[in-house]
C-alpha cells in the first residue's frame, strides 16, 4: 500500500529539500519504489536528483494547470534509483492559477491517482510557506514529515504547522496526520541543541524520529554534483544516518500494518 508524505516546515533553511531527496534515494536504496515530487518553485529538488530544471518541457505546474498526465512528466533520477515529478519557476504560475480552479485544493492528489498504486512511498517536497501548493500536498497525503533544525526558534513555527494540518484533517483529509519530527543540522557539542531535541522528545514523544541528521559537510555539498549524498559519499555520517531514517521509517510502517 502506497504512503504519501508531504516533507514541509514553512521555516525555510531546515534542510527541509535536502531530506526529500536523501530520504527518497535511502528508500530506493532498500528496494523500495519511490517517487519524488518536486513542490517547490525553486525547483532544488529538481536539481538535487540530476534532473536539470532549466531543460524541462512539462513539469508539475502543467500537471496541476493543464490537466497533462502524469506519466508524461515524470523523469529518472541520477542512477535510476527513483521517478521524480520535476518543477521549476513555471510552478509559481500555479498558486496563482489554482485559486479561480475547480476543486483547487485536490489538484495534486486526483493527478496522482492514476500511477501512485505503482509506488511504495510518495515524498512531496513542499514550498517553505503554506501556500495552496502546500495545501495540495496536504490534501494528497497521509502523513506529514516535519525537518526540524535543533536551534532556539525551532519550536516556534510549529504550532502554526499543527494547526494548519489539522484544519486540513477536518476540512479535506481526515486520514492526515504527523509523520514525524525529524531533528536535522544537529550539532552534539552545542548545548543548545541538546535542549531544543529534550523539548521535543518532552513534548511529543514517539512522534520525534530516533534518528537525528548532523551537520555534514557532505551533505551541503551533494546537491552541486546533482546527487543525493547516498551517491555522493555513502559512507559520510550524512549518508549513513538518511539510511537510518529509511530503516526506522520502513519499520514504523511494517509495525503499524501488522497491528492493523
Amino acid at each position: 500500500m502506497v504512503r504519501i508524505i508531504s516533507i514541509a516546515n514553512q521555516k525555510g533553511g531546515v534542510g527541509k529539500t535536502t531530506t526529500a531527496v536523501n530520504l527518497a534515494s535511502a528508500l530506493a536504496g532498500v528496494r523500495k519504489r519511490v517517487l519524488l515530487v518536486d513542490l517547490d518553485p525553486q525547483g532544488n529538488a529538481t536539481m538535487g536528483c540530476g534532473v536539470d530544471k532549466h531543460e524541462l518541457e512539462l513539469s508539475a505546474c502543467d500537471v496541476l494547470l493543464e490537466n497533462t498526465p502524469v506519466r508524461g512528466v515524470l523523469q529518472r533520477s541520477v542512477a535510476d534509483q527513483f521517478d521524480v515529478l520535476p518543477s521549476n519557476t513555471d510552478l509559481t504560475a500555479a498558486e496563482v492559477g489554482l485559486m479561480n480552479h475547480p476543486m483547487k485544493e485536490r489538484r495534486l492528489a486526483l493527478s496522482l491517482k492514476p500511477i501512485q498504486d505503482n509506488y511504495d512511498y510518495v515524498l512531496i517536497d513542499c514550498p517553505p510557506s503554506l501556500s495552496m501548493l502546500t495545501i495540495n500536498a496536504f490534501v494528497a497525503s497521509g502523513g506529514v514529515l516535519v525537518p526540524l533544525q535543533t536551534e532556539y526558534y525551532a519550536l516556534e513555527g510549529l504550532s502554526g504547522l499543527l494547526n494548519t494540518i489539522e484544519q486540513i484533517r477536518e476540512y479535506y483529509n481526515p486520514a492526515l496526520k504527523l509523520e514525524g519530527i525529524l531533528r536535522t543540522m544537529h550539532d552534539m557539542r552545542n548545548r543548545l541543541s541538546a535542549e531544543v531535541s529534550r523539548q521535543l522528545i518532552e513534548h511529543f514523544s514517539d512522534e520525534v524520529f530516533r534518528t537525528i541528521i548532523p551537520r555534514n559537510v557532505r551533505v551541503a555539498e551533494a546537491p552541486s554534483h546533482g546527487q543525493s549524498v547516498l551517491l555522493y559519499d555513502r559512507y559520510s555520517r550524512g549518508a549513513v544516518s538518511y539510511m537510518a531514517l529509511a530503516s526506522e521509517m520502513v519499520r514504523r510502517h511494517e509495525s503499524q500494518s501488522t497491528s492493523d
